[in-house]
């Protein structure tokens, strides 16, 4: 399903759920302004159609001992597809690495990690990051703090593309 292939109501569904997945189908219906049964036939085929990938809680990792936050940007040797697929893989094994983003230009890939403090990263960094297969070089930059974390798209932009088209 194209984003034009959605209607205004699917498009609230899925604002709506972005900025509170726990909401009820009843609150959510309510919001969007059909009644709950159709809204939940709708939420399935958004579900199933891959607009919704999942649900979860929005972790405070600092209150869980996570003081540390780095991006690491990662050049690798080989960019070979097999190359770039394996360091996916090992990427998807690695705790501490919550994201793992390929990128075009002067690094192959930004690594957004996690760590309880600086030895714990600097543990990861020296003995599995830099030291795995086809790696050729690590940057990383420690994260002071966040400005701003919002999660998903913004779906006012969403609305007044659609507002041009038509």
């Amino acid at each position: 399903m194209a984003v034009s292939k959605l209607d205004e109501i699917d498009r609230k569904i899925l604002a709506e759920l972005q900025a509170d997945g726990r909401m009820t189908n009843v609150e959510l219906a309510k919001r969007v302004g059909i009644s709950a049964p159709p809204c939940l036939r709708r939420v399935r085929t958004l579900e199933e159609s891959g607009y919704i990938r999942g649900y979860h809680a929005n972790v405070e990792a600092r209150a869980l001992g996570f003081e540390v936050k780095v991006f690491a940007m990662v050049g690798l040797q080989s960019q070979a597809e097999a190359d770039l697929s394996a360091f996916e893989a090992r990427c998807k094994d690695w705790p501490l690495v919550r994201e793992c983003h390929m990128l075009n230009g002067e690094v192959d890939f930004i690594l957004k990690c996690v760590a309880p403090d600086l030895s714990s990263f600097q543990s990861f960094l020296t003995e599995e990051l830099t030291s795995a297969e086809n790696v050729a070089s690590v940057k990383t930059s420690l994260v002071i703090r966040v400005a701003k974390d919002d999660p998903g798209v913004p779906f006012e932009i969403v609305e007044e593309r659609l507002s041009q088209i038509v």
